[in-house]
């Protein structure tokens, strides 16, 4: 019972992780690509364009993966 309780928090944990590092690498490829919409964002305290542009990133990565199955 120990076990699966682990094996589920583990799997969780992972999931968490996985979400996290792709936020992250989205939100550093936005600074990157786009700086004037992060910049705005942070200066202003408006964080709808941000989140807006990093969520078209991140839709944009998964359907070009999706391009390839």
């Amino acid at each position: 019972m120990f076990e699966q309780r682990l094996g589920r928090l583990l799997s969780v944990g992972g999931l968490i992780a996985v979400v996290a590092a792709v936020l992250a690498v989205a939100s550093i490829w936005l600074l990157l690509t786009d700086p004037v919409t992060v910049v705005t964002a942070v200066e202003g305290g408006e964080i709808t364009p941000f989140i807006r542009e990093l969520a078209k990133v991140v839709y944009e990565a998964i359907a070009g993966l999706l391009k390839y199955f």
